[in-house]
């Protein structure tokens, strides 16, 4: 079936989302969130775009941007090739990170823009990563309240009022945009239970299991929300590497 054409925006304003492919972690630590932010900065002076938000989710990242001289396309094409690239190698993996196709939608007046931009920095909240938008270090809000560094400011706190800026990013809504259903990650003690309640194994004896029934294990493991590479070494024992060249 072919796919289905994407709307254009007559703004060339767009909310877009990249997702790890399999649902797969694609920010394990701090620095893997550093070198996507300066892979956005680096991309943006060379793309030309303005961008008004993000916020990185350890397995999808959500935008908020305007498309001057590139189409999108040919901008996430240069936003992955060098994320990957990177990730690649400091993790000694290969293949793709990101799933095939990212997500987006055409954001075509001011008030879906407001919308917007509350919803990509309340997702951390919604996902049960942290109680308040300040607390989260991987959005934009923190740009917004103290200093820009590669985020367009001014746009948005025009259009919402800076005096009023802050309590609308803070207030509750019922706001639906294109998503990617949130799941609170697992605790360790959560996914030995889940484990033990699937396979009818402890965590830790999976890597005396036969090498076939090891990898279908855990491939089947990760396909369960909330569960990242570097939890599941830690639970089973098996190290990282081995995972991931699953």
């Amino acid at each position: 079936m072919p796919r289905t054409a994407r709307k254009k925006s007559s703004t060339g304003i767009y909310h877009v989302m990249l997702r790890g492919i399999n649902k797969q972690t694609v920010f394990l630590d701090d620095e893997d969130n550093q070198k996507f932010l300066q892979t956005l900065e680096d991309c943006k002076k060379i793309s030309g775009f303005e961008l008004y938000a993000y916020c990185l989710m350890g397995n999808h990242i959500h935008l908020l941007l305007k498309i001057v001289t590139e189409e999108l396309e040919q901008i996430f094409k240069r936003i992955g090739a060098r994320y990957v690239y990177w990730y690649n190698n400091k993790y000694e993996r290969s293949g793709h990170l990101f799933q095939g196709r990212y997500k987006s939608e055409a954001v075509e007046d001011d008030s879906y823009f407001a919308m917007v931009l509350r919803y990509i920095h309340q997702n951390p909240i919604k996902a049960g990563l942290c109680k308040s938008l300040t607390e989260y270090q991987w959005s934009s809000y923190n740009e917004y309240m103290q200093k820009s560094r590669i985020v367009n400011c001014k746009f948005a706190l025009d259009l919402i009022g800076k005096e009023h800026f802050e309590k609308y990013m803070n207030e509750e809504h019922n706001d639906t945009c294109m998503d990617y259903s949130h799941r609170k990650r697992l605790t360790d003690k959560e996914l030995h239970v889940a484990i033990e309640n699937r396979y009818e194994i402890k965590a830790s004896a999976i890597q005396f299991l036969s090498k076939d029934m090891i990898g279908d294990i855990l491939k089947d493991i990760l396909t369960i929300d909330g569960v990242s590479t570097r939890q599941l070494s830690r639970v089973t024992g098996i190290s990282v590497n081995i995972i991931w060249k699953l």
